[in-house]
């Protein structure tokens, strides 16, 4: 009749509950419990909020490349130049190349690009600076420069003065209606030769595109003014181009040069960031092998609590197996009291992982407070906060990983149990 029963009979359930209530007398029982599962909610807390974060930075790293800067840049292959002997880059004629990129099927925006840098000066501070000339137009098509929430002034009024950074901002002390200085070596030719050039432009727009290294040294330009100041007149150095989805960048490599002409080559944002996003994808890697180890240091604990049961249980064993219960119950019986607390620690660990991943901010906020500030330097991380996203595959992996590693370790001493020989567990009771 034992032989019929029903895998996981309620009998089973029951029998693991009780030795899960470990009475006062079995107090070491109870207290590796305890431990196991105080183990394995953390192993799963930091699991899950290491994942999060790395998933959040990446995120934002990503998303602050795709808003403030081109998907994909086109340029000319260098020629040399006849009147000058030096190799010429500039595409002359930008404006038929930039319709002919924009025609291509996937593509959200064209726009040509002068590039320079220069020293900018206001009263007695400077600062190096990249400055890009971009129409006006073309300036208020990229989402994290013309985002109202985070910028200051007035981006229609581009056309009469400059966007400058945050970080530039910070760093000459300007504010909007303020008149910078920009500095050229390479400025005005003349007879005995080329000196520099020094315009002075009113600071009308501070944008903040969420990355420091974007915010502390880009200047934006009008497109004209810029063709003059760096001596492009009728010509621009490249032609920045987005497109539907920057993921598959390398998918419209075919159609953008065939629109772009013989002499055009592509430079993408995974060419410009791919060795910081192949270092990010090493270190997840890293990090979730090391974490997984974690996990699993926490589920030997499982091992460490049950056998310690099985050996006081040995009596209730013998007894258990002489009224007619089968090697299979047994070892469903142990089973159950090993994956059961594999199961709430995960469940707690899951809890307190997708707390910390939605609350990151107030935490982090109070960490700063207890810390005196500055715990995080965006001069060396890049961005400005601790971010996180919450992956639903990053926690369906955490959870079975926990689940999986915590139902194999309590196979093996719920076997013992179920090997055990009645007649050796009863002879000295």
């Amino acid at each position: 009749m034992a032989n019929q029963t029903a895998p996981f009979a309620p009998f089973e359930w029951m029998i693991a509950w009780r030795y899960l209530r470990a009475r006062r007398a079995e107090g070491g029982v109870s207290t590796m419990t305890w431990i196991s599962l105080i183990g394995i909610t953390l192993a799963v807390f930091a699991l899950i909020a290491t994942l999060a974060v790395r998933s959040g930075f990446r995120a934002e790293f990503v998303d602050t490349i795709l808003g403030a800067n081109a998907h994909v840049t086109v340029y000319h292959i260098g020629e040399v130049s006849a009147q000058t002997g030096r190799i010429d880059r500039t595409i002359a004629d930008y404006d038929a190349m930039t319709e002919n990129l924009r025609a291509v099927p996937g593509v959200t925006r064209a726009a040509p690009l002068v590039r320079g840098q220069v020293m900018g000066n206001l009263r007695s501070r400077n600062a190096g600076v990249q400055v890009y000339g971009l129409r006006a137009e073309d300036l208020a098509s990229l989402p994290r420069i013309a985002d109202p929430e985070t910028s200051q002034g007035d981006i229609a009024r581009f056309e009469q003065g400059i966007a400058i950074g945050s970080g530039v901002a910070q760093e000459l002390g300007a504010q909007v209606g303020d008149r910078i200085k920009l500095i050229s070596p390479n400025g005005v030719r003349t007879a005995f030769g080329t000196s520099p050039r020094i315009n002075a432009y009113e600071v009308t727009y501070i944008f903040s595109a969420g990355r420091y290294d974007i915010d502390r040294v880009r200047v934006y330009l009008p497109l004209a003014e810029a063709q003059t100041f760096f001596n492009r007149e009728g010509v621009v150095d490249e032609i920045e181009v987005m497109v539907d989805s920057p993921e598959d960048v390398d998918s419209y490599a075919r159609a953008l040069l065939q629109s772009a002409g013989e002499r055009a080559q592509l430079w993408t944002w995974r060419d410009a960031s791919g060795g910081f996003l192949r270092a990010l994808e090493v270190e997840d890697n890293v990090m979730f092998i090391i974490l997984s180890i974690l996990v699993l240091i926490a589920a030997m604990n499982i091992v460490s609590g049950l056998i310690m049961l099985v050996k006081n249980k040995g009596r209730d064993i013998g007894i258990l197996r002489t009224m007619g219960l089968t090697e299979g119950s047994v070892l469903r019986v142990f089973f159950i009291c090993g994956a059961f607390t594999g199961i709430i620690g995960t469940a707690m660990g899951v809890i307190l992982g997708c707390l910390f991943a939605i609350y990151i901010d107030p935490l982090f906020s109070f960490v700063n407070y207890v810390m005196g500030g500055g715990v995080w330097d965006p001069s060396i991380r890049g961005i400005y906060a601790l971010p996180a996203k919450l992956n639903p595959e990053d926690v369906l992996s955490a959870v079975a990983l926990s689940l999986g590693l915590s139902f194999v370790v309590t196979i093996f001493p719920a076997r013992r149990a179920a090997r055990m020989n009645p007649v050796e567990a009863l002879r000295y009771e």
